[in-house]
C-alpha cells in the first residue's frame, strides 16, 4: 500500500473567511481521501518566527474594519495596484520566508492548499531559492473585488468563485491554463442536507412554521444588532435567530433584550449550516464566506455592512444577481422584510431561486479533486529563473539578514 500523501492546508484567521473555507476543505478531503491521505491546517501568522507585525494583523483587521473603514479603503485601494502589489510580495517573502520554510520541513507535503492571500509570494520564494516546487493551489475567497496580492505565478492552480475574478488573474498575468473557476469552499453538509426546514428547525428548539430570519453578525459589523431591535418591533409574522459571531459585548446586549417576537440568541456557534438550513432568509455583511454559503443554501440576504474594497463585489454581486438586497440603516431592514413577504413570500421565493442559480454548493469536493491530482505528481526540482529573478531575491535577503537554507 503506497505510502498517505501529505496535504497542508495553510490560512489565517484575519476574520471568519480564509479559516472556513480551510475548514471546508479538510472536511471533504477527509471524506473522499481521508484513508489515502493526512492533512494538516496551519495558520503561519501564528508561527513564532513570523514577525509580531504580521501576527497581530489579524487581530488589527477585525478592530480596523469595524471603526476605521476609511483607513482601509486607503490601504486596500493604494496596494491594489501593480507596484504597489510588488513591493509587497518583496516585503512578505522576506517577512514570512523563514516561518514558510520552516513549515515546509516540518510538515515535507505533497501538495499545498492556501485560503489566504499573504502565502503566495513568500512560498514562491522558498521554492525558487530550494528550487523545490511543491505542488500549490491558491483558493481566492472573495466574489468579485480582489487584491492583485492573491495573484501570483508560483500556484499549479488558481481556483476562483467567478468569471470577474478570471479576468482580473488574467489582467495580473496569471496564465489562463492555470485559473479555474470552481467557487469558493463551503461546508460538505451545505451539500448533504436534504431534511425540510421544519424538521430542521424542530430540531433546534425553532418554531417549525414561522418564517425564520438567521441574524448574524461578527466583532467588525454592528449594524445588525439595531435591525434585530428593529425587527422585534415590528409585528411581522417571523421569528429572530441571531448568533453574534463570538461578540461577548453584543451577545450580552441581545440576551438582556425584552422579545417581543419569537427568538433564540447565539454567540459564536458550530453548527451554521445547519441553521442556514433552516432559515428563509439571512441577513449579514457582506463577508466572501457567508455570502457563499447563503447562495450554496439558495437562502435570500439582506446585507448590513460592506467592507470597502473586497466586500463591495460580494455584495454588487448578490443585489445585481437578485439574491438580495444591500441596506444602509436598520429601518430599511423592515421595509425589506415587508416586502419578502407580501403575496405570500412571492419576493422571497423569487429571491432564494435566485441565490440557488449563484451558488456552488460542492465547490469544496471539486477543489479537493484537483489538489488530490497534483500530489500524485508531487515535489518536483526545476530552475526557478523564469518564475523569479533569483540574483535580486538573494540580495534582498541578504539585506535584510534572512539565511537562506535547504528545505
Amino acid at each position: 500500500m503506497p505510502d498517505p500523501k501529505r496535504v497542508l492546508i495553510l490560512t489565517a484567521d484575519a476574520g471568519f473567511g480564509h479559516r472556513s473555507a480551510a475548514n471546508a476543505i479538510a472536511e471533504a478531503l477527509q471524506e473522499t481521501h481521508g484513508d489515502e491521505c493526512t492533512y494538516e491546517i496551519v495558520n503561519v501568522l501564528d508561527d513564532e518566527h513570523t514577525p509580531q507585525l504580521l501576527r497581530d494583523s489579524q487581530s488589527d483587521y477585525d478592530r480596523i474594519a469595524r471603526d476605521m473603514p476609511d483607513v482601509y479603503k486607503f490601504a486596500y485601494e493604494a496596494t491594489d495596484a501593480n507596484a504597489p502589489a510588488a513591493i509587497m510580495d518583496r516585503g512578505l517573502q522576506a517577512m514570512l520566508y523563514d516561518a514558510m520554510r520552516r513549515v515546509l520541513i516540518d510538515r515535507q507535503p505533497d501538495v499545498i492548499i492556501s485560503t489566504y492571500p499573504l502565502y503566495q509570494a513568500p512560498l514562491g520564494a522558498v521554492f525558487s531559492l530550494t528550487k523545490k516546487f511543491i505542488p500549490l493551489v491558491t483558493v481566492v475567497t472573495d466574489l468579485v473585488t480582489v487584491h492583485q496580492i492573491w495573484f501570483n505565478p508560483y500556484p499549479d492552480l488558481t481556483v476562483v468563485p467567478t468569471e470577474a475574478v478570471r479576468e482580473l488573474a488574467i489582467a495580473a498575468k496569471v496564465p489562463a491554463e492555470q485559473i479555474e473557476v470552481i467557487g469558493i469552499p463551503v461546508h460538505p453538509r451545505l451539500s448533504q442536507e436534504t431534511r425540510d426546514k421544519a424538521t430542521i428547525r424542530a430540531e433546534l428548539g425553532w418554531d417549525p412554521d414561522l418564517a425564520t430570519l438567521l441574524i448574524v453578525g461578527s466583532k467588525r459589523s454592528s449594524l445588525y444588532v439595531d435591525v434585530a431591535h428593529v425587527l422585534n418591533h415590528s409585528g411581522l409574522p417571523v421569528q429572530l435567530i441571531v448568533a453574534t459571531g463570538g461578540d461577548e459585548e453584543r451577545y450580552e446586549e441581545l440576551q438582556k433584550t425584552e422579545w417581543h417576537r419569537p427568538a433564540h440568541v447565539y454567540n459564536f456557534v458550530k453548527n451554521m449550516p445547519t441553521m442556514m438550513r433552516a432559515a428563509d432568509a439571512i441577513i449579514c455583511k457582506a463577508g466572501g464566506l457567508t455570502v457563499t454559503e447563503s447562495l450554496a443554501c439558495g437562502l435570500p440576504l439582506m446585507l448590513t455592512d460592506v467592507i470597502p474594497g473586497q466586500e463591495t463585489g460580494n455584495a454588487e454581486y448578490v443585489v445585481n444577481g437578485g439574491a438580495g438586497e444591500l441596506i444602509e440603516e436598520p429601518l430599511q431592514a423592515l421595509e425589506t422584510v415587508c416586502h419578502w413577504l407580501l403575496n405570500d413570500g412571492q419576493l422571497l421565493k423569487e429571491r432564494s431561486i435566485n441565490a440557488a442559480k449563484l451558488g456552488r454548493p460542492r465547490a469544496a469536493y471539486d477543489i479537493v479533486e484537483r489538489a488530490w491530482a497534483l500530489a500524485q505528481r508531487g515535489p518536483i526540482e526545476k530552475e526557478a529563473e523564469q518564475i523569479l529573478l533569483l540574483p535580486r531575491l538573494i540580495e534582498m535577503f541578504q539585506q535584510f539578514g534572512v539565511k537562506v537554507e535547504e528545505v
